[in-house]
């Protein structure tokens, strides 16, 4: 059998096929590279999305099994400070999820594992899984998971630092991984490593925020309950001061009641409010004044067993729920017919006389949502102490006077005063919501608008330095007199007159703003000359000499003006209001009602403070300080009852100087504190032989010792060793000096009235919570202000004597005493004596002199 051979291929048949062939590997390529760089665009996409890092892990997965095979893969990020490493995500057949995404491993926990040996080489790897484990120098039986035919692993490096690594494995045969795709798994794993941590400083982006809105929450909730304190502690001295005013009124007995019970009110609720009074002979129990929400007539009835009778009984007060009432019931101390409708909360105090007690004042509440606090306990006995003091009074007085038609009037003028004081302090209050950008009682442009404008116009200049503007700095005149003198309703009125007659001095752009209190500025945007900032001044003054007409009077304002011209000098704004202020305090200084420009002199001027820093500490080496007393009397002979040492500075060249003209700088430059413990043993050595058995020495204590807990023995042993004793020590504190650190105040006063020392508050009656001060701290004397003595005796004193008189009736409720200062004529002698004032210092009793002037 023959066997014929197959014709050889022509020669361009084998090159056609060859073609075809190339052509076939070119297209597989480009497939190849097409789904490589689908892959990366899927990738860089899920990275800028909003997925969470689970949901961009599967993504990831997705997109490099479209490059290989890849059902068993994990991804594990190394993070080489914390030597941790976390499997972010892990996807087996065999294996299932050994690693959580949220655990974190120490590198001790994975040493004999795959992966940490993998970070550590630093390079590709591939191959079964056991060989890549033995060629990593792990043991048989290392390694972790499920042996795999076929693994593969590339490092994510950043920096020449791995920070992870990708990996898949493969358990069938057949089913193995190229060279390619080593090739293609480590291109991919840099962009895999950029979505990862693109993704994961998201999260930690959005962490940082969230909790930082919740540190801003916050705080924003601690300034408003500042805020809500704040506004409380100012209603509630208002209150205070009208039910005090109200127990030394002249209205009648209804009245009266009827306005404790408008003020109790404000302070808590009193919706069913009573005053009960027992008959002289003590049986009948009499209810001059009541209203009772749940419809009840209260009615004169014996003394039985009611709940006001308790109360009486206890001669205490009583804040007492429905239940204790019940067992109040059961115990026989009430009889529930006497006691009418069952109260949810009750709240009694009684009211105490000379005699023991007189009544009781009651307050209850129907509804389940209200319940009587302690604190709500402590305000009714205050206001029982006014009510039982002025009932006394009435009781000695109704056989002498009866009500009158002119009485009522007073009555009904008086009522209405205190309404449009009301009136003006929520009006006030609720102007606090302003804009943020705007003073809440003028409307005017604040402190924060004016800088940023003043730092427009610096900006402007340094761009342009022949754009040139200036800065009027303002401050009222005599302002404190206005608001201590007539109430703040009328300041708050002054200030607004004077800002609407600041503001129709300018024109658009510039513009006229509030610092605080009684400060204004004046931004002129385009001044270019001096002249014309001096001129608006002239025109501010001018237009300020008009009358103003508040409260039914005519009060004449004037201000002071401070001018600074923009320099090219000036950096800041703070530079720029500093020398404006400076020239304000230079025009004040000068006389009032004027104005300065700010020029080099007033700089110079202001070293001067460095200078007299330099002479106070010489003075204090050198013993050139010395103690005046002023002598503190009875009203009624005269007689001398204490003296208030005073400082003064036998300065080498200037002569003797007052404390007004040194301790401003004193305090500035923090010498006051050594000034004041000079003066301490200068008096107390000069005042040992004046004081005798009787009398008491005053000595002014500045804020600054508020500081030092050892304030109290420090001082004391200083007095012993000067020969006097703690009970002849009296120290004397402004009101502010408490308001800066209360806590630390009332340990150190309280040390000292522990000790023996007298406690007097100073100008009372000028600072901001007088009668919390009244309360809250250990006081033995208050000294009225002079700016309350000075009117008294002139034509219309009735403002200042109603003052004094408050101030004296609240004294004498708490058991305080009283000196009246800066009693320089007769008439004020004999008004203040009318009065009930014991004790008065001032120029009409003796100018302050050395102790052997006075011995």
């Amino acid at each position: 059998m023959s066997h014929e051979r197959p014709d050889p291929l022509d020669p361009t048949e084998m090159t056609e096929a060859g073609a075809i062939q190339r052509l076939q590997a070119s297209v597989q390529r480009l497939e190849h590279s097409e789904r490589l760089q689908r892959a990366l665009f899927a990738i860089a996409d899920m990275a800028a999305s909003g997925l969470d890092m689970q949901s961009l892990m599967e993504g990831l997965h997705r997109s490099i099994a479209q490059l290989m095979y890849a059902e068993n893969f994990f991804i594990a990020q190394h993070d080489p400070e914390r030597g941790t490493i976390r499997f972010l995500y892990f996807s087996d057949v065999m294996d299932g999820q050994i690693y959580r995404p949220d655990q974190e491993y120490t590198v001790d926990q994975v040493r004999d594992t795959i992966t940490l040996r993998l970070i550590q080489a630093a390079r590709p790897m591939r191959g079964p899984s056991d060989e890549i484990a033995r060629a990593l120098g792990l043991e048989r039986g290392h390694g972790v998971g499920t042996p795999s035919v076929d693994f593969m692993a590339v490092p994510m490096c950043r920096d020449d630092q791995v920070l992870g690594i990708l990996a898949v494995q493969s358990y069938q045969e057949g089913q193995s991984y190229t060279q390619s795709d080593e090739h293609v798994l480590a291109f991919v794993a840099g962009h895999v490593l950029n979505a990862v941590e693109r993704k994961q400083g998201q999260e930690a982006l959005e962490r940082r925020v969230a909790e930082r809105t919740r540190e801003l929450a916050c705080a924003n909730t601690k300034l408003q309950e500042q805020v809500c304190e704040s506004e409380r502690a100012a209603h509630l001295q208002t209150t205070l001061y009208r039910i005090a005013a109200l127990s030394h009124g002249e209205d009648g007995n209804e009245a009266f009641y009827r306005g404790i019970h408008q003020a109790v009110g404000e302070l808590l609720d009193a919706e069913s409010f009573c005053i009960a009074l027992m008959s002289a002979d003590g049986q009948w129990l009499d209810f001059p004044y009541y209203v009772d929400s749940s419809g009840a007539e209260l009615l004169r009835r014996p003394m039985g067993r009611g709940m006001s009778e308790y109360a009486i009984r206890c001669a205490q007060t009583l804040l007492v729920d429905e239940g204790e009432v019940d067992a109040l019931i059961a115990q026989g101390e009430v009889d529930a017919v006497t006691y009418g409708t069952p109260a949810v909360s009750w709240l009694g105090a009684p009211l105490m006389g000379a005699r023991g007690v007189m009544g009781v004042v009651v307050v209850q509440s129907y509804r389940s949502d209200l319940h009587y606090t302690q604190q709500d306990a402590e305000l009714l006995t205050f206001v029982s102490y006014q009510i039982a003091n002025t009932l006394q009074r009435r009781q000695q007085a109704e056989a002498l006077q009866t009500l009158n038609a002119e009485l009522e009037e007073r009555v009904q003028e008086r009522t209405q005063e205190l309404r449009r004081q009301i009136v003006v302090r929520e009006r006030a209050q609720k102007q606090l919501k302003h804009q943020v950008m705007h003073d809440s009682l003028t409307g005017l442009p604040n402190r924060l608008y004016l800088r940023e404008r003043l730092e427009r116009a610096l900006a402007a200049q340094k761009l342009d330095p022949e754009h040139s503007f200036a800065l009027l700095y303002l401050d009222v005149d005599r302002f404190k007199l206005f608001n201590d003198g007539l109430g703040h309703g009328v300041g708050d009125e002054v200030l607004r007159i004077v800002s609407a007659r600041m503001a129709d001095c300018v024109r658009a752009p510039d513009i006229v703003g509030r610092l605080s209190g009684d400060e204004f500025a004046v931004l002129l945007e385009n001044c270019p000359q001096p002249f014309s900032a001096c001129l608006v001044a002239e025109r501010i003054q001018a237009r300020m000499a008009e009358a103003i007409e508040v409260g039914g009077r005519q009060l004449h304002v004037s201000v002071s003006i401070g001018i600074a011209m923009s320099r090219q000098v000036y950096q800041t704004v703070d530079q720029l209001l500093h020398d404006a202020d400076t020239a304000l305090y230079r025009a004040k200084a000068a006389g009032r009602r004027r104005f300065v420009m700010f020029d080099e002199t007033l700089h110079a001027s202001a070293m001067n403070v460095l200078d007299l820093e330099q002479q106070m500490r010489d003075a204090l080496e050198q013993a050139q300080f010395a103690a005046y007393f002023q002598p503190i009397v009875r009203l009624a002979d005269g007689s001398v009852t204490g003296y208030e040492a005073l400082i003064r500075w036998q300065h080498p060249t200037l002569g003797l100087l007052g404390p007004g003209q040194f301790l401003p700088a004193a305090e500035k430059t923090g010498l006051i504190e050594a000034i004041d413990w000079h003066m301490y043993g200068l008096a107390c050595r000069a005042a040992s032989g004046l004081l005798g058995r009787d009398k008491i020495l005053n000595i002014n204590i500045s804020p600054c010792h508020f500081h030092s807990r050892n304030f109290p023995k420090r001082l004391l042993d200083l007095a012993s060793r000067a020969g006097v004793a703690a009970d002849q020590l009296c120290v004397e504190v402004i009101e502010s000096s408490l308001l800066a650190d209360p806590d630390a105040a009332t340990e150190i006063l309280g040390s000292l009235h522990e000790a023996g020392v007298r406690i007097a508050l100073d100008d009372f009656g000028t600072g901001y919570s007088s009668l919390s001060h009244v309360h809250r701290f250990p006081l033995r004397t208050l000294k009225i202000d002079r700016s309350f003595i000075a009117p008294l005796g002139l034509d219309s004193p009735k403002r200042s004597t109603a003052i004094v008189a408050a101030v004296l009736g609240l004294a004498q409720s708490l058991n305080l005493g009283v000196v009246a200062e800066g009693v320089e004529t007769a008439a004020q002698q004999d008004a203040l004596l009318s009065m009930g004032c014991v004790h008065a210092q001032g120029f009409l009793f003796g100018r302050p002199a050395p102790a052997t002037a006075l011995s």
